[in-house]
């Protein structure tokens, strides 16, 4: 028996109650077909967003702004300067140039405001303009903050990095698990960069590890990364600070497995066998020609810098590696003339005719040799690798140059933002090396990708990296100032060996990943 409603007075028309319940019903069944069919399709997508997606909306804004940054262009600075050579005394190492050097005494960071046009993807460079860094950026401590308290401890996930993540704006943060070797595990490890070998008695700098503002770098792991190498040739290639990260390279990766020393006399070459990874190092101190024999008024003895000459030695390698690592800078405050178009044009601590006006200096003469290079390997035929340029190593000799007085003696911590100190020759040191790398990038004929590694603002802030007087096993070296407040000889230039030089390869690791995946989505 059906119930039902009451009608109006002389109304026959009275329905059930069941077939109103019916007819609600089938509304019901199409208003959630309607809605799952809008939030299945496009323009569900927009309304999902709305509802949903304040995260996803502000990743689609992030990826839109990531792929502008590739065509627009940075503001690049930095600060400090001069180089060690390689296996000669310390007072042959530097010409008499005083840096400016880097000051604790809380003093303020002077800017200036230069525009480089940046042919590097996000993330493979980023502005390095040198600002106070606040208390807190998104959620993280700053070196600031860490100045002033506890340690703090980094996080030890190996979760992969975000994608387009900036790798090169951040802080140190320190990390109670410590380096990744130690100086009795690695036996390739240079006498003069062994600072706890060498007497060194503080050992905090080994802890600290480069932490980027928007994501973690994972703690390197030398058995992924040889795996990811497999078959594959990486070629360190520069000065003896090249060197530094070519040994830090192999400390790592003999904590996995010893390599075979398959090296000459003319390079350096370690073989693992597991994977068939080999690491090369070529000595190349300007990455152009050079010579020190007689050219035009310039006598035998004085080295000759061709800046339009790429390396012959390195050009006859190139074809046979599939990663190139390029650093250099230190050695144009050594005594050398320069050559252009088959004609002296400058000189550093060499020009015999004062009277005669020299078309060039040293910084200038840099950023010529960068290009120099660069150009030759983005033309080259037979290279289509990629190409890293580790972008100007910072020293921090305070109140002097090496052989004036300059000191990093003592240092135990990072610097505080507040305390670095603007040094001209570093800022156009850099920019000279910047602004040479993308003009040649502009010239690309060959299928070769080219990448700038960009350290040099987070290294000023590890002035307590160094070498400084622990330099050598001796143990009568000096190590203090004497009574006349002089320093003793010392390194503030090299990288101590566990330290702040492992982050150049973690670094590295990130962007040879990136690069490796981009190939795979091609």
């Amino acid at each position: 028996m059906f119930w039902r409603v009451a009608s109006p007075k002389g109304s026959s028309n009275a329905r059930p109650i069941s077939w109103i319940v019916v007819s609600f019903g089938v509304v019901a069944v199409f208003l959630t077909f309607a809605s799952w069919f809008i939030l299945s399709n496009p323009i569900g997508s927009t309304f999902h967003g709305y509802f949903y997606g304040v995260e996803n909306s502000a990743s689609k804004a992030s990826d839109f702004s990531v792929s502008q940054t590739n065509t627009t262009s940075v503001d690049l600075h930095m600060n400090a300067n001069l180089d060690l050579v390689d296996n000669k005394p310390l007072a042959d190492l530097q010409p008499s140039i005083v840096s400016s050097g880097v000051s604790s005494d809380n003093s303020k960071i002077e800017q200036t405001d230069t525009n480089s046009n940046s042919e590097v993807p996000f993330g493979e460079s980023a502005s390095p303009k040198i600002v106070p860094v606040t208390k807190e950026v998104n959620g993280l401590e700053t070196s600031d903050a860490m100045a002033s308290k506890a340690p703090i401890p980094v996080s030890a996930t190996n979760s992969s990095i975000m994608k387009g993540c900036d790798l090169y704006h951040g802080n140190w943060i320190y990390d109670p698990l410590g380096p990744l070797y130690t100086n009795n595990s690695c036996p390739v490890l240079t006498q003069t960069q062994n600072c706890q070998g060498n007497g060194r008695p503080d050992k905090d700098y080994e802890n600290w590890r480069w932490k980027p503002f928007q994501c973690d770098i994972p703690r390197f792991d030398p058995r992924k990364f040889l795996e990811l190498m497999r078959g594959k040739t990486l070629a360190f290639i520069g000065d003896s600070v090249a060197r530094n990260q070519m040994e830090s390279m192999l400390c790592i990766l003999w904590q996995a497995e010893e390599p075979e020393n398959q090296g000459h006399r003319n390079i350096q070459r370690y073989y693992f066998k597991s994977t068939s990874v080999t690491i090369v190092r070529i000595w190349s101190s300007w990455l152009v020609k050079h010579n020190s024999e007689p050219f035009d008024f310039a006598p035998a003895g004085v080295e000759k810098i061709y800046l339009d000459s790429p390396d012959e030695m390195l050009m006859e390698f190139l074809p046979t590696f599939d990663i190139v690592v390029l650093s250099s800078g230190h050695w144009f405050t050594k005594q050398s003339a320069y050559i252009l178009n088959n004609e002296i044009v400058g000189g550093q601590l060499w020009w015999p005719d004062k009277s005669r006006r020299m078309k060039i200096n040293s910084v200038e003469a840099f950023g010529i040799s960068v290009e120099t290079i660069f150009t030759a390997l983005v033309t080259h035929a037979n290279y289509t690798g990629l190409t890293i340029l580790r972008s100007y190593s910072p020293d921090h000799y305070e109140g002097g140059g090496w052989n004036t007085g300059g000191s990093c003696t003592g240092k135990t911590k990072p610097l505080s933002p507040g305390e670095l100190v603007e040094s001209k020759y570093l800022v156009a040191m850099y920019e000279q090396q910047v602004k040479g790398f993308n003009r040649a990038v502009k010239k690309t004929t060959n299928g070769s990708k080219m990448r700038l590694m960009d350290i040099t603002e987070a290294f000023q802030y590890r002035h307590d990296g160094h070498p400084g007087p622990y330099r050598s096993t001796d143990p009568n070296k000096i190590t203090k100032r004497g009574r006349d407040g002089r320093p003793p000889p010392q390194d503030c230039l090299h990288w101590c060996m566990p330290g702040p030089v492992d982050a150049w390869n973690e670094i590295m690791f990130e962007i040879i990943k990136r690069e490796f995946d981009r190939d795979r989505t091609l």
